[in-house]
């Protein structure tokens, strides 16, 4: 299997999953909540692949000089190649095969393999700390298991940060002088693209959770 169709099927089960139950359970499909439950679909496998930044630190460096001579020689896309090279299924849980996402994003921001960076250890604090608030908000935009109080204020505080950390990020970036190596596609796809996810899904979760507090209930949410 292709790596960039395990990363789509997995988001696509733990997202299918959520809107499927949350439609069993209140008979309506709410945009708000196929939004969100997508977007904590795709933080909780960049989540697993955050961990894998930090587990694998030292052989990311060796994978990114590998990769900066395969684009040398191709003229490929590392990422592309990366997305579309073949993974058996006994290995896709391998923080070896993961650690690849970063050796080939580190092409388009250094950071990656620099471990003093601003960017580098707010991806790894994402990775190990918003995973479990996130399926605890996740479940509870589903099933209604927690004060409705407790669960909008949970949600201000995780959606904040996604938004605030992922602004920086950009900052950095371009305070870093690194988008001068950069095409304008690369920019475009790489650094706007990838990270606006982040912030526009703090944006509406933000909403989403200033509705909870402000109504009461879960009506935000199609409930």
């Amino acid at each position: 299997m292709r790596v960039g169709w395990v990363a789509v099927m997995t988001v696509t089960v733990f997202a299918a999953t959520g809107i499927g139950v949350n439609y069993w359970e209140n008979g309506t499909l709410n945009a708000f909540y196929c939004l969100v439950s997508l977007f904590f679909s795709i933080n909780l496998i960049i989540c697993y692949w955050e961990a894998c930044l930090f587990w694998r630190r030292d052989y990311i460096g060796e994978r990114a000089e590998y990769w900066r001579k395969r684009q040398t020689e191709t003229g490929r896309a590392p990422t592309a190649e990366f997305l579309a090279s073949e993974v058996p299924l006994r290995k896709i849980l391998s923080p070896t095969l993961w650690a690849d996402t970063w050796a080939t994003y580190s092409l388009y921001d250094s950071a990656y393999t620099d471990r003093r960076t601003y960017g580098f250890n707010v991806d790894i604090a994402n990775g190990f700390f918003t995973a479990i608030p996130s399926l605890i908000l996740y479940a509870a935009f589903t099933f209604e298991i927690l004060p409705v109080l407790f669960v909008g204020i949970l949600g201000i505080m995780l959606f904040w940060q996604w938004t605030y950390v992922s602004s920086v990020y950009w900052v950095s970036f371009f305070v870093a002088k690194r988008h001068e190596q950069l095409s304008r596609s690369e920019m475009y796809i790489y650094i706007w693209g990838a990270n606006s996810v982040w912030v526009l899904s703090g944006l509406l979760g933000l909403y989403v959770s200033i509705r909870l507090i402000v109504d009461g209930n879960y009506s935000v949410l199609g409930h």
